[in-house]
């Protein structure tokens, strides 16, 4: 059967994660415009560090301050290419945490959706910013 844009970029974004270095969560992005992908990223290490995979990660208050976020890897890609992402849709394969949330917002991208719950990432700022803002869409597919 036949998968639709939504299914199909959604398992693009769980392939992508496949890249993920850091062992706590494999998360991946796919930016996609006019049905095309712009940028992809996973969760992962600075170019030329260690990844967490091979040396354990580095926590601070719970969380792994040496990975950098799928979804900003896919922006900094796309940055590196020189790709605009105004008005673009991201598809990631856990909810982004707020700082994502901001970074995709502030890069233009106007519709972000994800497969999986990841409470840590449930925040009232992005629930409040949505309510006001109804020209973003973010939700659960």
């Amino acid at each position: 059967m036949r998968s639709d844009w939504q299914e199909y970029f959604m398992s693009v974004a769980q392939v992508v994660s496949t890249r993920a270095t850091c062992p706590r969560r494999s998360v991946g992005c796919v930016i996609v415009r006019d049905r095309n992908i712009l940028a992809t990223g996973y969760n992962g290490s600075l170019p030329g560090a260690r990844h967490c995979t091979d040396g354990g990660c580095m926590i601070v208050d719970s969380h792994c301050i040496q990975t950098v976020h799928a979804e900003t890897n896919a922006i900094a890609q796309a940055a590196k290419a020189g790709t605009s992402l105004k008005e673009a849709t991201a598809y990631v394969t856990t909810r982004p945490c707020y700082n994502c949330f901001k970074i995709l917002i502030s890069a233009g991208i106007t519709s972000i959706y994800y497969r999986d719950t990841y409470e840590a990432h449930t925040n009232r700022y992005i629930d409040y910013y949505l309510e006001t803002n109804p020209n973003i869409v973010m939700e659960k597919i």
